[in-house]
């Protein structure tokens, strides 16, 4: 079942700023922030100090929505006016896969869907439009 769509704000290096900035001037509730360095470790993909810091996945709660942010990874462009994405919250991952499929058609893959430690299922998609979406399996207690 969708649960529902949410903003998701892409930032550039400044996530744990934002983060608080929101937290006071919506009354929001920060449900967590993760950086790189709570990732497990990858000796194919070294990160750097720079990278470590910067923030893999953050959610804040406002009412009954969330407000979802990520920082860039270093190095990657970042160009203003793309910084906003569509995330779709599911309870199922056979749904996940199904809305990540039908997004996908005509569009193209950002991310395969797979596990992350916020979600046991997620993934990106540009669709046909030209929007980008993150597709995320929310598990009972997150």
């Amino acid at each position: 079942m969708i649960l529902g769509v949410h903003a998701y704000l892409r930032m550039n290096g400044n996530s744990k700023e934002a983060v608080k900035f929101y937290e006071n001037a919506l009354e929001a509730e920060n449900l967590g922030v993760q950086t790189y360095r709570d990732l497990p470790e990858n000796p194919e993909f070294p990160l750097s100090e720079e990278a470590k810091d910067r923030v893999v996945h953050a959610q804040l709660r406002i009412g009954n929505t969330f407000l979802m942010l990520s920082d860039n990874f270093p190095g990657q462009p970042y160009q203003v006016g793309s910084q906003v994405d569509v995330a779709v919250l599911l309870n199922n991952p056979e749904k996940t896969k199904e809305v990540y499929d039908k997004l996908l058609d005509g569009g193209e893959v950002v991310m395969p869907l797979q596990e992350t430690p916020w979600s046991p299922s997620y993934g990106q998609v540009k669709d046909k439009f030209g929007i980008a979406w993150q597709i995320s399996t929310i598990v009972e207690g997150q």
